[in-house]
């Protein structure tokens, strides 16, 4: 279990894990992106694009990557990634250590410059992948993937919420650094 460095950001994850459970959690029979049959299912863009959610998710996320040295910029895989990262970005500019946002498309695009990796320059920079939750760790390592073909150094994922089904170990089999704000404890669910 994850614990903020502050009292205040505690309460900030305490805040968000609350709106989590009230209101990103759905009970039922999904299908995850890896194919899997779950009973429940975590829909974090339903907070990360919620106006009440996405401060504390800025500071919650900027707090759970403090200790990284000589990040520059944050973000990953669109569309997941992107809300995070700017929330992340403006609450990083209160702070002595302004981060910028980039944005991995899916594919390069076919027109224009051509450009995978849009926002911050990423080349010879080090930098942190963002995930709204995480099943197999697949969405996160593409980002990965095109970051590093852009030069960039990739050092750690960060989630909001990790399900525990593998991304984690997924991520560190690449050399990165698994972080995340909440897991499935403080949710009280179960792995599936």
């Amino acid at each position: 279990m994850t614990v903020a460095s502050t009292p205040a950001l505690e309460a900030d994850r305490q805040y968000l894990i609350a709106l989590v459970q009230d209101e990103a959690v759905f009970h039922g029979d999904f299908t995850l992106s890896s194919g899997t049959q779950a009973t429940y299912y975590v829909d974090m863009r339903k907070l990360t694009l919620d106006h009440r959610a996405a401060p504390s998710i800025g500071r919650i996320m900027l707090d759970l990557i403090r200790d990284l040295d000589g990040i520059v910029a944050v973000g990953g895989l669109t569309l997941g990634a992107d809300p995070i990262a700017n929330a992340v970005m403006h609450e990083s500019a209160r702070t002595h250590m302004p981060l910028d946002a980039f944005v991995v498309r899916k594919e390069p695009k076919d027109h224009g410059r051509g450009r995978q990796v849009e926002g911050a320059d990423v080349a010879g920079k080090r930098v942190v992948v963002l995930e709204d939750t995480s099943t197999t760790g697949q969405s996160a390592l593409k980002a990965v993937e095109a970051l590093r073909r852009e030069g960039a150094e990739p050092v750690a994922v960060a989630v909001i919420v990790d399900r525990k089904t593998g991304a984690q170990a997924a991520v560190e089999a690449e050399g990165l650094q698994w972080l995340a704000a909440i897991d499935l404890d403080d949710l009280g669910l179960d792995p599936q």
